[in-house]
């Protein structure tokens, strides 16, 4: 009996001892395990790369800004060569109403120029157009008129300035101006050195008027 407690003792005691060197082991293992869990996990790194796609899909989806639309400017010859017609049209123009008649040369050739003293103290000046032969310029206070002879069926001398709607008639002893858009006198009694001496002879001898008996 006691050989049988004794070989069973032998039996049991490597297993034991390998029982109590295995036992001390597992609770080592458990902190290094707790440590392990306690530590925090690192955080995930942001990505860069997203970010730059999305910039630069941003960057190719944006449109370009418009140029503000620009008018064309017309060429320089066009403008000149519109400008040079108007230029001929207009002296052509200007030729056409500067032509005269003979017959208005020839009334032009009887208008006495100079300047010519008029009644109330005024003075009218006639001046014959160098540029333009048979046209006058008729000046005074307050008035410049460009005038060309008219035909009249009474022998008088006739200027007129249709724009400025003057009047200028010379008779043998005087002349006068008139504004015949305004119906008024702007000189009267007007005289040349000729008209003078013709006046000074007509209070002389007077001429005989129709309206007075025969003696």
């Amino acid at each position: 009996m006691k050989t049988l407690i004794a070989s069973a003792l032998m039996l049991l005691a490597p297993g034991l001892a390998l029982a109590q060197a295995v036992a001390p082991a597992q609770p080592a293992a458990k902190p290094a395990a707790k440590a392990e869990a306690a530590k925090p996990a690192p955080k995930a790194a942001a990505k860069p790369a997203p970010k730059a796609e999305a910039k630069s899909g941003t960057a190719a989806v944006k449109p370009a800004p418009k140029k503000p639309a620009v008018a064309k400017a017309e060429p320089p010859s066009s403008r000149a060569q519109l400008k040079s017609e108007a230029n001929q049209v207009a002296t052509g123009i200007m030729a056409a109403e500067a032509a005269l008649s003979p017959e208005e040369l020839a009334i032009a050739e009887r208008v006495h120029v100079g300047r010519m003293p008029c009644e109330l103290g005024a003075f009218v000046t006639v001046t014959a157009e160098p540029a333009s032969p048979g046209h006058f310029r008729v000046e005074g206070k307050g008035f410049k008129y460009f005038m060309v002879p008219v035909a009249t069926t009474t022998g008088t001398v006739r200027l007129e300035d249709a724009r400025g709607g003057a009047v200028w008639l010379q008779i043998a002893n005087k002349s006068m101006l008139m504004n015949q858009r305004l119906g008024q006198r702007l000189a009267d009694e007007c005289m040349s050195p000729e008209q003078i001496v013709v006046a000074e002879a007509i209070k002389k001898n007077p001429p005989v008027s129709v309206l007075e008996p025969l003696k």
